[in-house]
Parts: structure tokens; C-alpha cells; sequence
């Protein structure tokens, strides 16, 4: 079971959870990139994503690649875009496989890898009135 997903809907942590639940699975791990009130030592107040017509299809394809290995039962990933609000998820996700180790290496390389290459723009907005766009790789 492989569920992907950019979208400007808020993103709920547990959901992903459910939807790699299996029958045969002993450990489910789950990730919430929540939007921070700082960074860099700058506060921020608000974060706003832009992703590239391509982001879906990017985040299907690191989905795909993360569930090919054997020890996958289920995987659930999701970006947000558009304006979020500090302590907003901007990433939720999810693997379920047979035995704890296993989901937690699983978990981490997908999100790894979802930063690594998801075509998505940030703009943070400081509370000093300033802003910054932070590329995306």
C-alpha cells in the first residue's frame, strides 16, 4: 500500500498511520515536519511552500522507490504547499514493516529523500517583516 500527496489541505499525522496499517506489520513510524518559530536564529512567524507542477510525481516516484524494499508493508507520504502557520505539519509520514528497525531506517531514508529531491520552494517570513525563499534541491 503506497498513499502520496501534495496538497494545501492540513496534514494529519494519525491518518497516515492508519493507512499503512497491515495485518503483518509490528511497527508502524511515523514523521510530522512541523513549521518551527525559527530558524537560523531568526524567529519566523509563517512559512508559505510552492511546489513545481512536477512535486506530485516526484513524491510518488521517492514513494515508490522507499516501498520496492521487501520489508515495506505499507507507506503513506504527503507535502503541503501553499501558507502555513507555525506548528503546521509541511510533512507527514508513515512505513509500516514487520519489525522496528526496519520502519525506523525506512521512515528516515523516505524523508531523507523526499527533502533531498521534492521540487518545493520555501518562503519564510521573519518577525522582523523580512523574507527569504529557500531553493529547493
Amino acid at each position: 500500500m503506497i498513499r502520496t500527496a501534495v496538497t494545501t489541505e492540513p496534514l494529519d499525522v494519525r491518518a497516515h498511520e492508519q493507512a499503512v496499517e497491515d495485518r503483518a506489520a509490528g511497527a508502524v513510524v511515523s514523521f510530522a515536519g512541523v513549521v518551527r518559530d525559527h530558524d537560523g536564529g531568526r524567529g519566523v512567524v509563517e512559512l508559505e511552500y510552492e511546489g513545481h507542477p512536477s512535486a506530485a510525481d516526484v513524491l510518488a516516484e521517492v514513494a515508490a522507490e522507499i516501498a520496492a524494499d521487501p520489508a515495506v508493508r505499507g507507506l503513506a507520504v504527503s507535502h503541503r504547499v501553499g501558507r502555513l502557520e507555525i506548528g503546521d505539519v509541511a510533512l507527514a509520514a508513515a512505513v509500516s514493516t514487520a519489525h522496528r528497525a526496519e520502519a525506523f531506517a525506512l521512515c528516515a531514508r523516505l524523508v531523507d529523500e523526499v527533502k533531498a529531491r521534492l521540487p518545493v520552494w520555501k518562503r519564510q517570513v521573519f518577525t522582523d517583516g523580512e523574507e527569504e525563499w529557500v531553493n529547493c534541491p
